[in-house]
């Protein structure tokens, strides 16, 4: 089994904080952003089976368009929105170094306990995307899926493929339309690549 996560492009709005409170469209340079990593999959030998999304719409905005392209079949999956970012949601990050420096700065030091008020805990965000994740994997086992999500749900991924710490999620740097590659075989999920800007250079 192989799942494809690629995160939404740039939002309009520019760098601001977004989880599942905040959801801007995507961008005009967003759209390019996440057509130009999956150009070289022309619909008569695109590599998926289906395609999964985040119901937020700068993933929606992408995924619908490249469904209908394909001629795949489309799946809304709510667990896969981005986790929440309670009072942060909207807000730049200078604008919270500026401001709130001490509480921006122990969000990193410590991401599990040191949220920002009214988030989502780490642990249940890790929870539930682990299982969707489960979910699909139990539901598409030999396919090769297309995920079009978010940042922390691909890092959240990431850690559960290598068996890390959620606490070392922030630590994990995802480009917008960057696409990260788990393989799953007998010997269990393993990470392929990370931020992939191009996906027929992984052909």
């Amino acid at each position: 089994m192989c799942i494809d996560l690629l995160r939404h492009g740039e939002p309009a709005g520019g760098e601001r904080y977004r989880g599942s409170g905040v959801d801007d469209p995507l961008s005009e340079q967003g759209l390019e952003q996440m057509w130009r990593a999956v150009g070289g999959c022309a619909p008569a030998s695109g590599p998926w089976s289906r395609i999964i999304s985040s119901p937020m719409r700068r993933c929606l905005d992408f995924a619908v368009p490249l469904s209908h392209a394909l001629n795949l079949p489309l799946t809304q999956v709510p667990d896969l929105r981005e986790v929440g970012f309670g009072s942060w949601e909207g807000r730049t990050p200078t604008e919270l170094r500026q401001n709130s420096p001490e509480a921006f700065l122990a969000f990193f030091r410590d991401p599990m306990r040191a949220r920002p008020r009214g988030a989502e805990p780490l642990k249940d965000f890790r929870r539930r995307v682990d299982g969707a994740l489960d979910d699909l994997i139990r539901r598409h086992e030999d396919e090769h899926l297309l995920v079009v999500t978010h940042a922390g749900v691909i890092r959240a991924a990431v850690c559960g493929a290598l068996e890390v710490p959620t606490e070392a999620m922030y630590r994990i740097k995802i480009a917008y339309a960057g696409v990260t590659r788990l393989r799953r075989d007998d010997r269990g999920m393993m990470l392929e690549f990370v931020n992939r800007r191009h996906l027929a250079d992984s052909a």
